[in-house]
């Protein structure tokens, strides 16, 4: 994929600032030969048009691509505890170390600011391409990605993703062998704690639990939208637990949220699984580690995260790979699942 004429380059900046190329690079590699005054000139010019003074090597190096992009939009809290974004990016550097490639983790407080890094990174030629997750619907991230022109694989259904590249898993599917699971284990007030509601792909799972278990005639199970952190799944678990005709199963969307309910049931005098079971998604060691350990819907999250890079290599590279699902989580029975009380 070829660079937009507005991405600035070294050129712009000695044009910007009215000296040769190699003013530039002599300032940039901190290399006497330039006044005082010119080098002032043109740091001011690197400024202006946001080619940023810790991109130099990239941006005289041509083209080579020896750096990804990755930014999150968690607290450094939650990722550092969260197993699922700990695989993912284990994967992604088992192909960057492959290839001597780099990864750039930036965590971001909202989707203005990362935007302005993607623009940031860009412009200023500190990365070759990004992986951008955790789509929302209408996410304002597709068309300011398209204009800026950044070799890009969205983490996300292509329903999210406008005209980028994506690589997705099949949420709805795996939501539907959930639910039929613990149905046909006799289950009828099956619930679901979900993840903030904003998420693209909580709201497909949304609609797949909703719809699956209208087909199967179950009760109309709640459903909690709340955070991703234990203390967001105990608090969910807990309003559940209290409300009259309570559920006799929980489906979560994370290992974390599903270990802290496990704690909260044990909390009302529950056993796992003869009042409640639990079901998780994301199945990391948290879910074996726990007693009993926790049924979950599994996927090999770290192959997810190099399949993922491999098709930004690709995009990159000018291939046009197609958007494609990766494998649909599956369903792995442990002991937090049973037959419901009688």
């Amino acid at each position: 994929m070829s660079a937009p004429s507005d991405r600035v380059t070294i050129r712009d900046v000695a044009r910007h600032a009215g000296v040769s190329t190699g003013a530039v690079s002599i300032v940039f590699n901190d290399k006497p030969g330039v006044s005082p005054a010119t080098r002032e000139r043109i740091l001011e010019a690197a400024r202006e048009l946001g080619w940023t003074p810790n991109s130099r090597a990239r941006s005289l190096s041509g083209t080579r691509v020896d750096t990804v992009g990755l930014a999150i939009c968690r607290p450094a809290r939650l990722l550092g505890l969260e197993p699922f974004y700990m695989e993912f990016i284990s994967g992604i550097e088992s192909v960057l170390t492959d290839r001597s490639c780099s990864l750039l983790l930036r965590l971001v407080r909202d989707l203005d600011e990362e935007i302005g890094l993607y623009k940031q990174w860009w412009q200023g030629r500190q990365v070759g391409g990004c992986i951008v997750v955790d789509f929302h619907e209408n996410d304002p991230r597709v068309s300011a990605l398209e204009n800026l022109g950044m070799p890009t694989v969205a983490v996300a259904h292509p329903s999210l993703t406008g005209a980028l590249t994506s690589v997705w898993t099949d949420d709805a599917t795996a939501v539907a062998e959930a639910v039929r699971y613990l149905a046909a284990l006799g289950h009828r007030r099956i619930a679901r704690v979900g993840g903030p509601a904003g998420l693209g792909h909580s709201a497909i799972r949304t609609t797949a639990f909703d719809t699956v278990a209208r087909e199967l005639g179950l009760e109309k199970g709640p459903q909690v939208a709340t955070g991703f952190a234990g203390e967001d799944g105990a608090r969910a678990t807990r309003s559940l637990l209290l409300t009259p005709d309570r559920p006799t199963a929980i489906v979560y969307d994370n290992d974390i949220m599903a270990v802290a309910g496990a704690a909260v049931a044990q909390e009302f005098g529950l056993t796992v699984p003869g009042d409640l079971s639990l079901l998780a998604w994301d199945d990391s060691q948290l879910c074996r580690l726990t007693h009993p350990p926790l049924s979950a819907m599994s996927h090999d999250v770290h192959g997810f995260g190099a399949e993922v890079t491999r098709t930004l290599f690709a995009v990159i590279s000018g291939q046009s790979p197609p958007s494609h699902q990766a494998s649909t989580p599956s369903l792995t029975p442990r002991g937090s699942t049973g037959p419901p009380p009688r």
